[in-house]
């Protein structure tokens, strides 16, 4: 990926080279990183912190996972739902790098499903836009098996670390289940406590 400019960047797959463009508040540089076939950690944040909205409707989060699955394949290695965020990593197919375009089909299905009860900003009612998902999302490129594994780890303590849950096989909506069920993880799994401290991109991306 070379850039030209702090907001430029290069991307190139089996169907050619795009230029993308980002823009940003305040001077703040943010570049998403693009490798097809990558595997990819992501937090996505409703608008509102206080909300219970994707637990409340989880079902229609579900369907709209499914949908956009159905036609944008990607791998879910792990993932959970709490209130107000969602955490995965995603494996794409090769030679596609696009989760941007998969994690805006996601939330639009959400959006459209769901009664049109959130505050709207001036801003976004201008542009026809919901207010329920917060713009933009954390995305992490996953290194090697060391990182996969630790943010793997992330995920299923995560409820734990929210108050959501004593344990984290307590959760709902959480890959631990699955783990728990092919024998990758024991049922009393509490966490590895000799993880370092790591951004998950949880605070307000806006």
């Amino acid at each position: 990926m070379n850039t030209v400019n702090p907001n430029t960047w290069h991307v190139t797959n089996d169907r050619g080279t795009r230029t993308l463009r980002c823009r940003v508040k305040s001077g703040m540089r943010y570049r998403r990183t693009f490798t097809p076939g990558g595997t990819y950690f992501f937090t996505v944040t409703l608008a509102d912190r206080r909300s219970r909205l994707l637990v409340e409707r989880v079902d229609v989060l579900r369907d709209a996972f499914g949908r956009v699955r159905a036609s944008h394949p990607f791998t879910i290695e792990a993932a959970v739902v709490l209130p107000d965020h969602i955490h995965a990593i995603w494996t794409l197919p090769p030679g596609d790098a696009d989760f941007p375009l998969r994690w805006a089909l996601i939330k639009a299905a959400f959006s459209r499903a769901v009664d049109n009860t959130e505050y709207v900003s001036a801003a976004r009612h201008a542009r026809g836009e919901r207010g329920i998902w917060q713009r933009r999302f954390w995305e992490h490129l996953i290194r090697n098996d060391d990182d996969l594994a630790a943010h793997v780890d992330y995920i299923h303590y995560n409820p734990v670390r929210h108050g959501h849950a004593m344990r984290p096989i307590d959760r709902p909506n959480s890959s631990i289940h699955r783990y728990v069920a092919d024998g990758r993880l024991p049922a009393d799994w509490a966490g590895r406590h000799d993880r370092p401290a790591m951004d998950a991109g949880e605070r307000r991306l806006g």
